[in-house]
């Protein structure tokens, strides 16, 4: 086959690399922390191992220089282009002033549907985390925070286990910078607040499905009490990729008596799937209960123990496809019960980021 694609024949590279392209597009997601960029670089790196699939000599596997290739083409887009920041959007009301504001507001969901059916890396002495604890929002948010290098080191070697001197020649550079970059990068996550906060339910247990049915309806009804009864005391709300950011429960709570009462007959549905690998809805809103309900962006809920802890409601209707959600939803319909995950294996590591 790879004979095949080097002398020209699309059906054979396509073979050849199809099974590579959903943990691509996901690593180019982990350094990128934008589902829309990672699809863009994922593309450029199929088209670029196309062009240069003549010259692969096969000292590396084809996977290994296709991640090099990934992983070289991204740092190149951060490097040359820089981060390209979303427009903050205009909010309908006037928000209360945000007690933080954000740093990487360029930050999308990414659908369970493309996590399904991703091999899990090999264990190695590098390899730290398993593919879905990798993927949660705190994960990837982590790694925005870090020099482009420093996050590249850590996903190769720690997240896909890769040895410290292949990753060395993927980024053309010295073992004992990688190993530098690696500790700069580790040191980074360490420092980050992870409050010991008890683990989140298994996904998909009755655990889970029982809090965010319970939060589903709430928001629905517009309860805050009964939504604030739901957080922790150190819960926070944000709004990629609007900047502003409440923490604790009288900021949240605030923000979401203001937001709720805008328009006051307005009708809001919820409707369930999957985001890095945690419990997360569509929103829909109507104006009334005879107008079908259009797509209000997406909420994604990090749970620990049997409390959400941060609540993050992206502004990104343009992606509802990509999570199998309807373009309307029937306003007359009750809003949609949590539906269950897939169940999880409980991660190799306990170092999980909150």
């Amino acid at each position: 086959m790879l004979e095949r694609a080097r002398a020209g024949d699309p059906d054979a590279f396509r073979d050849l690399t199809e099974p590579y392209r959903r943990e691509l597009r996901l690593h180019c997601y982990r350094i990128l922390g934008s589902l829309t960029d990672a699809e863009d670089l994922l593309q450029e790196t199929l088209v670029a191992a196309w062009r240069g699939l003549k010259q692969f000599e096969g000292r590396a596997s084809l996977r290994g220089w296709l991640y090099r290739i990934a992983t070289n083409r991204c740092l190149n887009a951060l490097r040359d282009a820089g981060r390209r920041i979303p427009a903050e959007p205009v909010p309908p009301f006037q928000p209360p002033e945000p007690n933080r504001r954000g740093e990487v507001t360029w930050l999308q969901p990414y659908p369970d549907t493309l996590l399904e059916h991703l091999p899990e890396p090999a264990p190695g002495p590098e390899t730290r985390y398993e593919t879905r604890e990798a993927v949660e929002l705190a994960f990837v948010v982590a790694l925005q925070l870090m020099p482009p290098r420093q996050a590249a080191a850590l996903v190769l070697c720690d997240v896909l286990g890769y040895p410290r001197g292949e990753v060395a020649a993927m980024l053309g550079t010295t073992e004992t910078a990688v190993k530098g970059a690696l500790q700069r990068a580790r040191a980074a996550l360490d420092a980050r607040p992870a409050g010991g906060r008890p683990p989140a339910p298994l996904a998909g247990s009755g655990d889970e499905q029982r809090l965010t049915r319970r939060f589903a309806e709430a928001f629905m009804a517009a309860d805050i009490e009964r939504v604030v009864a739901l957080l922790t005391d150190d819960a926070w709300l944000s709004m990629p990729p609007a900047p502003h950011e409440y923490h604790g429960i009288p900021a949240v709570a605030e923000f979401l008596r203001i937001s709720m009462a805008y328009p006051g007959n307005r009708r809001t549905v919820l409707v369930p799937t999957g985001a890095n690998g945690q419990p997360a809805f569509g929103v829909y809103h109507a104006e009334s209960d005879e107008t079908p309900a259009s797509p209000a962006g997406l909420i994604v809920l990090t749970l620990t123990g049997g409390r959400i802890c941060a609540i993050t409601r992206f502004h990104t209707n343009h992606l509802f496809a990509r999570f199998r959600l309807p373009e309307s939803h029937s306003a007359s319909r009750p809003g949609m019960p949590a539906a269950p995950r897939a169940a999880q294996p409980p991660a190799r590591s306990r170092r999980r980021l909150e």
